[in-house]
């Protein structure tokens, strides 16, 4: 009887054992991690009158918001702001120093997703000499295809090659991108031999084509647009053959003249990219994986940033493309849940950097800023040093807010680079709305704020970034007067703000306003998961998050 009983015992520890092992390894079907581009955090209560219950709002009602969620380096731009999210880490680290940047061995410009070594499927030409190879550190989608004996499927998706590439990582199953001339959606060998089936299928319908033939007009009544200035305004830009920047857009006219390119700087381009996530997830059964592993789909949104680029945030196309990406938003949701299910799957959305509101309208307004004149400044700089050194173009670029110097000119006729950045120093601190000039190379000059030291440091990639960094007053930016629309890249809260809100399986609902970081999100989803964070991650998750 004893015997009996301790066999009992023993099988029910056992089973016992097993349901708590059993436990910890339970994951969500499918992970999405959906990217806006260029998106604010107030952006969430801005237009907030006028969203729907199964938007955004549903986000913050059933998800958790991280309500003060900041980038920790500087320039502020794209494709550093997509590998900072899925890598946990900063450009010092994972090597992605801007969307484009010199090389500082050669002098000679990269483009951040650029390989010449492979060829483009579905399109010629650069366009599709495209992969994740200057990307340096590995992200949380390369760790959950170690961590599944590459059972999971992970698929980066953007109009961007950028927004789909860098964070579907190095060892993704496909990564698609937009490209306007063959009006395709496109890849490169990095990934496949051929494009699949579903993806050509999904090209013959020309939904580009159908979708700006419907021309751009307001979703509400033009003067319900409370929350923007007028529709007509100095501030935004046109398209060749527009008199004016106002509605209705006639993107069935335009397209004569500026060809596909229209469905990147219309709402459009959010749906036609949802479109083609919601074919991805049926065709490759994405969260119904059949080795019962957790799926990764990276989905990053580009019309919102092509927008704000060219009418600002300001304007009434900002205000209409965020009330019908709420719309976009919820229809995509409903459709996740019809098809992985309800609390099956994890979602997040996040934004790669945010924005400012055009320095023009600003100073217009009585506030303070101004612009950066980079070629006026770049020449000056030139002029200077040649009368010092006899040679000219020693400044080759002031890209990023860095000045990247011509280095191998510069070992060759032994000129003495310290004192060429001290030169370059002085008559920087003399030019209007430059607030700081850090001398990157000689570590000096960095008196200024720790957060703002801090950003410097983070962003400062020794071979992709330039020898000077510049930090300039609020509200200034490179550019000129006559510049419509908006920009992005410096270390102010109103690009560096950005939201994040976690929803569905493991996710509790809640809010909180505790300061987080961009690299926080890859450890956080890492934790979710139970699978190592990526190899060059600094952040820390977020831990209200997991506490479900």
């Amino acid at each position: 009887m004893k015997k009996n009983s301790f066999l009992i015992f023993c099988y029910a520890l056992a089973c016992s054992i097993t349901s708590v092992a059993h436990a910890q390894v339970e994951r969500p079907k499918l992970v999405v991690g959906l990217m806006v581009d260029q998106m604010r955090w107030d952006y969430l209560y801005r237009f907030a009158d006028r969203y729907g219950e199964e938007g955004f709002k549903r986000l913050l009602k059933q998800g958790f918001s991280c309500e003060n969620t900041l980038i920790n380096y500087v320039p502020t731009f794209t494709a550093i702001g997509h590998s900072s999210v899925y890598t946990g880490s900063v450009p010092s680290i994972h090597g992605i120093a801007g969307n484009d940047w010199i090389e500082q061995a050669t002098g000679q410009p990269m483009y951040c997703t650029q390989d010449d070594l492979v060829k483009g499927l579905g399109a010629d030409g650069a366009e599709g000499q495209q992969s994740p190879r200057n990307l340096l550190a590995s992200t949380v989608t390369d760790e959950l295809r170690l961590a599944s004996n590459f059972r999971s499927k992970v698929v980066g998706i953007s109009i961007k090659d950028r927004g789909g590439i860098l964070p579907a990582g190095h060892l993704a199953n496909a990564a698609y991108w937009f490209d306007s001339k063959s009006g395709n959606w496109i890849s490169s060998t990095f990934y496949m031999d051929a494009l699949p089936n579903w993806v050509n299928k999904f090209n013959v319908q020309d939904l580009a084509t159908k979708y700006i033939k419907q021309d751009w007009n307001t979703l509400y009544p033009i003067d319900t647009y409370v929350n923007s200035i007028e529709d007509d305004n100095i501030y935004e830009g046109t398209w060749p053959g527009e008199e004016k920047p106002v509605f209705p857009r006639k993107t069935s006219e335009l397209v004569k003249d500026a060809g596909l390119e229209l469905i990147k700087t219309m709402p459009q381009g959010n749906t036609f990219t949802l479109d083609f996530a919601k074919d991805a997830i049926k065709n490759e059964k994405l969260g119904n994986n059949p080795d019962a592993q957790t799926d990764f789909l990276c989905v990053s949104l580009s019309a919102t940033d092509y927008i704000g680029h060219r009418y600002s945030l300001s304007s009434v196309e900002i205000e209409d493309t965020y009330l019908r990406l709420d719309q976009d938003i919820a229809n995509f949701l409903k459709y996740l849940d019809d098809t992985v299910g309800e609390g099956n799957y994890t979602f997040f959305l996040t934004a790669d950097h945010a924005v400012s509101y055009n320095p023009l309208y600003y100073t217009d307004q009585k506030g303070s800023g101004g612009y950066l004149f980079a070629r006026q400044i770049q020449r000056k700089l030139n002029s200077e040093l040649k009368e010092e050194t006899g040679v000219d173009n020693l400044v080759i670029s002031l890209t990023n807010y860095q000045v990247h110097l011509n280095n191998t000119l510069i070992d060759s006729l032994r000129f003495d680079p310290q004192a060429i950045r001290n030169r370059i120093i002085k008559t920087l601190n003399k030019e209007e709305g430059i607030a700081y000039v850090i001398d990157l190379e000689g570590n000096q000059n960095m008196l200024l704020p720790a957060p703002l030291r801090e950003k410097v440091i983070n962003g400062y990639n020794r071979k992709r970034s330039g020898s000077i960094q510049i930090v300039v007053e609020p509200q200034w930016y490179a550019g000129t007067p006559r510049s419509p629309g908006t920009t992005h890249g410096v270390w102010s809260p109103y690009d560096s703000h950005i939201p994040l809100l976690f929803m569905g399986w493991g996710i509790p609902q809640g809010k909180s306003n505790r300061p987080v970081q961009i690299i926080d999100i890859a450890p956080t989803i890492s934790s979710l998961l139970h699978i190592m964070e990526p190899n060059g991650s600094i952040g820390k998750p977020i831990t209200e998050v997991l506490n479900h």
